[in-house]
């Protein structure tokens, strides 16, 4: 699977492959930013807009005179496996020499491995939505944490959706936990309930025991913390459950990488509460519009979708470049602006005002 979706990254050149780098060794005219993204696993879909994003970022450093006058490599760490295999791959390839910096995507678990290994390593810059909590030194966190992140997009539904009565779901890890703690704060506050929850593992599973809660509890609406290809195969079964059109379900973990594997939706009652969305040229994201227009320039205008996963990683590596050149490693925070809602329609998301 990484091979593969190394292989199909548009334009070049292509991140490198860890394995030849530690053999190669370092490059004296290169500075390598170790990606640690998910080539495998379940958020493996959005692993070609990510790749694709993170290169554009690459060669405009290096277009802009580089680090130090120095080309920006980026060296590929398939952050889709269990957390200990990937934090032992990334301080190996750091105490080699092989990379500089870290930047990356992937779920919280996996985060927090990284996080503990990578200590006393240099800066190491973790890009999507996170599960709040202090930060250890050297880490920058660029997404927005549960609260941020849920907070305004639960009110929006609870007052224009009327939904008064929730479910929670989720996988049980680190991030759906925090998610579904910030969302009991949040609902009490509005005078709203939560009526049932669920945990389950990672992969495929029997999905009519989180379907019956659904039903058994009579929810208005469904929180879901699933990611990746988990989150799109619970979709699939819940309208074919017939629950598509009559409950509100609201996610902090789909973009439209996701919205694809699941075939689109078009009943009015699937929400996404994201950093950013593709935009269309009707949109008011100038900054999403300018990088899509880039981004096509680069890889052609069927390259992948410019997802909130692949921009965060964008900025992502930017922001280590800068770090990278600045003096004492110190570079001004990626400029994040407040989450945004939308609603899926058909293959792409309309942006709603929830603040």
């Amino acid at each position: 699977m990484r091979l593969t979706i190394l292989n199909t990254v548009p334009s070049s050149p292509a991140p490198l492959d860890p394995w030849e780098v530690l053999l190669s060794g370092p490059a004296p005219d290169a500075v390598r930013i170790g990606l640690a993204v998910p080539l495998s696993g379940p958020l493996a879909l959005t692993a070609p807009s990510a790749l694709a994003l993170a290169g554009l970022a690459a060669e405009e450093c290096t277009g802009a005179g580089g680090v130090g006058g120095r080309r920006v490599e980026l060296v590929a760490i398939d952050s889709g496996r269990a957390p200990e295999v990937v934090a032992a791959e990334a301080t190996a390839l750091r105490d080699a020499g092989a990379i500089q910096t870290l930047v990356g995507f992937h779920t919280s678990d996996v985060h927090r491995a990284l996080e503990r290994a990578w200590a006393g390593r240099g800066t190491y810059v973790f890009t999507p939505p996170h599960e709040g909590g202090p930060s250890a030194p050297g880490v920058r966190r660029t997404g927005h944490g549960p609260h941020a992140q849920h907070a305004a997009a639960i009110a929006w539904l609870v007052t224009h959706r009327r939904a008064a009565r929730w479910v929670l779901l989720g996988t049980d890890y680190v991030w759906p936990r925090a998610v579904h703690r910030a969302a009991r704060t949040v609902l009490a506050d509005l005078g709203a309930q939560v009526v049932g929850e669920a945990l389950v593992p990672f992969g495929p599973g029997d999905p009519a025991p989180l379907l019956d809660l659904v039903v058994r509890s009579r929810a208005d609406a469904v929180l879901l913390s699933l990611v990746g290809r988990d989150l799109a195969l619970f979709h699939r079964e819940f309208a074919r459950a017939g629950l598509d059109r009559r409950v509100v379900r609201l996610s902090g973990a789909l973009e439209e990488n996701g919205l694809y594997a699941l075939g689109g939706d078009a009943t009015g009652e699937l929400y996404a509460s994201m950093p950013s969305f593709a935009a269309s040229s009707s949109s008011t994201d100038e900054r999403q519009l300018e990088l899509q227009e880039r981004h096509a320039s680069r890889s052609g205008h069927d390259a992948p979708v410019v997802c909130a996963y692949a921009r965060g990683l964008y900025d992502g590596v930017r922001l280590a470049c800068a770090l990278l050149g600045a003096p004492g490693g110190r570079a001004a925070a990626v400029p994040t602006g407040a989450p945004r809602l939308a609603r899926a329609d058909g293959l792409s998301f309309t942006e709603l005002r929830a603040g």
